[in-house]
């Protein structure tokens, strides 16, 4: 059974099939048509000289005009064309000096041409129709093993984040007893660290295989950061948070702009010097949020997989980040300076409620 929602990959992947399979056959289609064209105005042509001749010998044609000109270099038995008439040249019996002329006037041959053009088109516009049926069937067809592949992917991955539990739980209990027998020593900040590590790249795995974009919910922006800032800071008590008011409400997956927000906010308390800032505000429909850190070597790399300046952390938080972004319609920038500070901005245009 196929699901309601498709990821983006899938949309992705639906819509480029389905677009090679319907232009490739619209422009075969597209060829026979222009060429079966060509040939029922050649038809036409030789039909209305047919009726010319005809009407030569009897001159019973009401829908063609007659007229006699003088003998010159005219061809006979020829259909000639202009912007003003259809006609062909026919001899008179017992005449030396004249032909007869007889002639369709442009308007009616056009008339004839514009008939047939129309029954072309519905035609092609009805195989267009098929052919577009049959693409979007063959593009799901096509993405099924795709489709089946990302699902037990994800199954994969669910079972294993699942399976990290008792082994953390396990570790963060005997680091517990490790602490009130030996006290804080390096090593055991060392391990705290990693497993910490571990959690955040677990929580970020869980929110970005889980999330979906239609599963959005209104929620006021300075009230849900307050919350984050609460929680985050509680882990960082040298570095100083400070938000600007702001009145602005969202409209988006609440679980994901969570990660988002967790992965900016601890990074940037994180990597930031002792007693340093983290200053939260909105302008322009953008979020910023503005460390006075270390700084960022390279910025535009930041959000490449497995990409660290720093030697902790696995280098995976902000590609997820990257992600999470591109699903939910927030354009994500960067700008940093070695020893000044990185701001990260966050175009909420797309999620802001009322703005769609």
């Amino acid at each position: 059974m196929w699901g309601i929602f498709l990821k983006k990959v899938e949309k992705e992947s639906l819509l480029k099939s389905f677009f090679l399979f319907f232009f490739s056959q619209s422009l075969l289609i597209g060829a026979l048509f222009f060429i079966d064209y060509q040939k029922e105005i050649q038809t036409l042509d030789e039909q209305i000289f047919s009726q010319m001749r005809i009407c030569s010998f009897d001159l019973q044609c009401k829908e063609y005009g007659i007229d006699f000109v003088p003998k010159d270099e005219h061809e006979l038995y020829k259909l000639y064309k202009n912007h003003n008439e259809l006609h062909s040249y026919f001899t008179i019996p017992n005449s030396q000096n004249n032909y007869l002329k007889i002639y369709l006037k442009k308007s009616r041959y056009n008339a004839k041409v514009d008939t047939l053009k129309q029954s072309l088109l519905l035609q092609f516009l009805l195989l267009e129709i098929i052919i577009a049926l049959l693409s979007f069937g063959f593009a799901l067809y096509a993405l099924s093993p795709l489709r089946n592949a990302l699902r037990l992917t994800e199954e994969f991955i669910k079972d294993i984040l699942h399976d990290f539990n008792t082994p953390l739980s396990t570790l963060r209990l005997n680091i517990s007893m490790l602490k009130s027998k030996f006290g804080e020593t390096t090593q055991i900040k060392r391990i705290e660290n990693s497993i910490a590590n571990i959690l955040n790249l677990q929580s970020n795995l869980r929110s970005y295989l889980n999330s979906h974009v239609s599963q959005k919910e209104q929620f006021e922006l300075y009230d849900f950061l307050q919350e984050r800032v609460n929680l985050i800071s509680s882990n960082y008590k040298t570095i100083h948070f400070s938000m600007e008011p702001m009145n602005v409400k969202l409209f988006t997956n609440k679980d994901a702009f969570s990660r988002i927000i967790d992965n900016l906010l601890s990074n940037a308390a994180k990597y930031n010097k002792n007693n340093g800032t983290v200053n939260i505000r909105y302008k322009e429909n953008t979020l910023i949020i503005e460390d006075s850190g270390k700084g960022i070597k390279n910025p535009k790399r930041i959000f490449e997989r497995f990409y660290k300046e720093q030697e902790r952390g696995i280098g995976i938080g902000l590609h997820i980040v990257k992600k999470l972004c591109e699903e939910l319609k927030i354009k994500i920038a960067v700008e940093s300076q070695i020893g000044k500070g990185t701001l990260f901005y966050l175009n909420l245009t797309g999620v802001k409620y009322g703005s769609f």
